[in-house]
């Protein structure tokens, strides 16, 4: 595949990516919400951006403690990393995949329970052909 094969596929991604993000969080009934960090122009990245840093999440529920938020995505440009909470959730809830040592690090610093290996629980998925299968499967019944 050459430069330009991959230029263009890097482009299809982000485009594809682009449309899904305005469609499934900016639209009549959006599935997650967005918080943005943001900086006052005085207070600039060295590179001129005022926007710092911004959070990806949404509500879930529980039904032994009531609401919940999980946080999807986070980030904060190295330079402008601090922690700010405040919603009347009673859990936060996020992944940290295992080869990022040093988020998962921060966060148990932080007070984070691992709850794989305090409770057992694992985080499981279906996708693709294996979720079209159980949806085939559980409406065949």
């Amino acid at each position: 595949m050459g430069y330009n094969s991959v230029l263009s596929l890097i482009e299809y991604v982000y485009i594809n990516l682009f449309i899904k993000l305005e469609r499934d969080g900016f639209g009549p009934n959006p599935f997650f919400q967005c918080l943005v960090a943001e900086v006052a122009q005085e207070h600039c990245s060295p590179e001129g951006h005022t926007v710092v840093g911004y959070a990806l999440y949404f509500y879930t529920y529980s039904t032994w403690r009531g609401r919940c938020v999980y946080m999807e995505d986070l980030y904060v440009m190295p330079n402008f990393r601090g922690v700010a909470t405040e919603q009347q959730c009673v859990r936060l809830q996020f992944s940290v995949l295992d080869w990022n040592k040093p988020s998962l690090e921060f966060y148990l610093s932080k007070g984070a329970q691992d709850l794989t290996d305090k409770e057992g629980w694992h985080f499981l998925r279906f996708d693709g052909e294996a979720l079209d299968n159980l949806a085939q499967e559980v409406s065949a019944q």
